[in-house]
């Protein structure tokens, strides 16, 4: 990472980086985004709502294998593009459930991925992507930001007690796009097609489709809490970035093969690239597709707290 701008800055005390604000960094302080700021937008109905609950269609012609309890399944003897909208559909209610599916030796052209991905709703493009490629990397990023493999947030928040879930029910998370839109800038070397963005968003979500709660904080975009004081709000959040990297009963690891491909749900989990050795550089095709803006349901329930609920009516306790 040598062309860092803050490599260029050595102290000559220490003989490490001089780290600068970012408004002092010419390549962020000076790059004009050639897109606006993006206007909310109202997705077409979550696929998923049209799924059959039991997934008979998809799973005639697919054989799940689930790799954790908590996240993360194994779509065996399937093409992606050979499945028809109903399965696609029962698909989508697949990774609103379990957070994220993979699949194996897939024959997905570029053309086709964007076309089948174009069945779930309006497609969006990261900030950074000027073509439909994305490149992974050799970088240990940890020295910059720490993120977490694939998480799932409903059972991030299930692992926290009664007392810490009410608390964060209440409060709303600042989440940022500025941080990503600078390392966007000045470790990719590439700039952003539109500004970054400041909104506060619910700490807690309600999946529209499931229906569950899941904790909605991550370390890459949100910096505090709105309703608290700041040495408070970094407290919590320094708290949370421990939560999130302890969940070992919770996270999946996937390790990346030539057709490979995730599907995963934005809104329930979190994830990040795993920095390695690897003899040849990682490269992807990325597609997106836009969600709902995230809300919090006061009535809706945990992932535990459901599991719990149906085992009691299931044994006719009142």
């Amino acid at each position: 990472m040598a062309h860092l701008e803050s490599r260029k800055h050595i102290s000559p005390d220490s003989g490490f980086p001089i780290t600068l604000h970012p408004n002092f960094n010419p390549k962020i302080n000076q790059h004009v985004p050639p897109d606006s700021i993006r206007e909310p937008l109202n997705p077409p109905k979550d696929r998923a709502l049209f799924a059959d609950p039991e997934k008979k269609a998809l799973f005639s012609v697919a054989k799940p294998v689930d790799l954790t309890e908590s996240i993360g399944t194994l779509l065996e003897d399937v093409q992606l593009s050979q499945l028809n909208e109903q399965q696609l559909d029962e698909l989508a209610l697949l990774v609103t459930e379990r957070g994220v599916v993979f699949f194996r030796d897939q024959d997905l052209t570029t053309e086709k991925q964007v076309e089948l991905f174009q069945h779930y709703g309006v497609l969006d493009k990261h900030p950074a992507q000027k073509f439909v490629n994305i490149h992974g990397s050799r970088e240990d990023h940890r020295e910059i930001a720490n993120y977490t493999p694939w998480v799932s947030q409903y059972g991030l928040y299930d692992a926290l007690s009664d007392a810490y879930k009410k608390f964060l029910d209440s409060l709303h998370a600042v989440h940022t796009s500025r941080l990503q839109y600078d390392t966007i800038l000045d470790l990719w070397g590439v700039g952003p097609n539109r500004p970054p963005i400041d909104t506060h968003h619910p700490a807690v979500r309600t999946h529209p489709v499931t229906g569950l709660k899941a904790l909605n904080v991550n370390n890459g975009f949100v910096t505090g809490f709105a309703e608290l004081k700041k040495l408070e709000s970094d407290k919590l959040l320094d708290f949370l970035s421990h939560h999130i990297h302890a969940a070992d009963d919770h996270y999946v690891r996937w390790k990346w093969a030539v057709g490979s491909i995730a599907m995963w749900d934005n809104r329930c989990t979190v994830h990040r690239v795993i920095p390695g050795r690897y003899k040849e550089n990682r490269r992807g095709i990325r597609t997106t597709v836009f969600g709902e803006k995230p809300y919090f349901d006061p009535t809706s329930e945990s992932r535990d707290e459901r599991k719990l609920r149906e085992e009691k009516n299931a044994n006719g306790d009142a």
